[in-house]
């Protein structure tokens, strides 16, 4: 499964503080069900064995709706169980390790929050950047501030697309408008809502139009 401009357009990152009670598998379902046009299963406390069930479970859940999968950081679980890729931050295992790994066909995400960082992805093998914070944000500890002059630089820069994380709600997302970035990549918009199904479709809409309104 390739990465497309299109299939970036929300994406959702899983993060089970919002369970309250419920499954991983029917929030992921919702937010599908919602609009989420790709997946990437965040977990950082969960062993390689229950991290490898689930991430079958959720890639056969994103399979029926045409969904790409990719999990965070953890390369051998997702060369374990066939995920359509990996996603890896500045701190993780080098993206040009990642990609001999992973071979030519897998989707290989790469954090950036500079244009160096990002020409560097880029040219090691990156299918897209993510980019961020964007915004403040409770969800990531380590993402340093992005303003929108590095964003819209970052973007102009590279030629895969770029998805902007960190700290974005319904309030804000329109503020992107113009940056070039093809996508959001939310958490708690989507998680840590009530409605996640509403919500999802909701953000969906807006950042289709913030997209369309952005002169790419």
């Amino acid at each position: 499964m390739k990465v497309t401009k299109e299939s970036l357009l929300l994406y959702a990152i899983t993060d089970r503080s919002w369970l309250n009670g419920r499954t991983l598998y029917s929030q992921v379902e919702e937010a599908l069900e919602g609009g989420a046009t790709f997946l990437q299963l965040r977990e950082k406390n969960l062993d390689d064995g229950h991290f490898l069930e689930e991430a079958r479970e959720l890639q056969a859940l994103c399979r029926r709706y045409g969904v790409p999968f990719i999990v965070n950081d953890n390369v051998d679980v997702a060369l374990a169980m066939g995920a359509d890729g990996i996603h890896v931050g500045q701190s993780d295992m080098e993206a040009g390790d990642v990609r001999k790994l992973l071979g030519p066909d897998k989707i290989l995400g790469v954090s950036a929050q500079t244009v160096e960082q990002a020409l560097l992805a880029e040219q090691r093998g990156a299918d897209y950047l993510g980019v961020g914070a964007v915004f403040p944000t409770g969800s990531k500890d380590d993402a340093d501030d992005v303003s929108r002059e590095t964003l819209k630089a970052i973007c102009s820069a590279v030629s895969i697309p770029v998805v902007a994380i960190g700290g974005i709600s319904q309030n804000n997302v329109m503020q992107l408008k113009g940056s070039g970035i093809c996508g959001i990549a939310v958490i708690s918009a989507i998680f840590a809502q009530k409605d996640i199904k509403a919500a999802a479709m909701k953000l969906r809409e807006l950042t289709q139009e913030m997209v369309d309104g952005s002169g790419e």
